[in-house]
């Protein structure tokens, strides 16, 4: 099992910058694909990035595509979610996500696929 901590949100101006991280507890972090999601008021929670295993792969929304970069420190049981360019609309809290699998270079984008979540962190963007 894994359990997994999120921290770096805040309140930041339209066109700011913020670095979420998601601790993950555990020995295995690397069979797990991390995911980032979000939440925005009376929405529902969508994707936002994945990344697989090794950090080879990545896959972003399109919402996010360019302006988002997820990565991953297997050393450190850490995942990151650099958010730069950011926008109000981008105001949600956001969750990170893990999905143990056994298969290499992998990403999901379907909320269905990971079985451990953190609690989350809130991210405001003002105009």
């Amino acid at each position: 099992q894994v359990q997994l901590v999120e921290s770096g949100g805040g309140l930041v101006q339209a066109g700011g910058s913020l670095r979420l991280s998601c601790a993950a507890s555990g020995r295995t972090f690397s069979s797990y694909v991390m995911g980032w999601f979000r939440q925005a008021p009376g929405k529902e929670r969508e994707f936002v990035a994945s990344i697989s295993r090794s950090g080879s792969a990545t896959y972003y929304a399109d919402s996010v595509k360019g302006r988002f970069t997820i990565s991953r420190d297997n050393a450190k049981n850490t995942a990151y979610l650099q958010m730069n360019s950011l926008k109000p609309e981008d105001t949600a809290d956001y969750y990170c996500a893990a999905a143990f699998t056994s298969i290499g270079n992998v990403v999901w984008s379907s909320r269905d696929r990971y079985g451990y979540w953190g609690q989350g962190t809130q991210v405001t963007v003002s105009s």
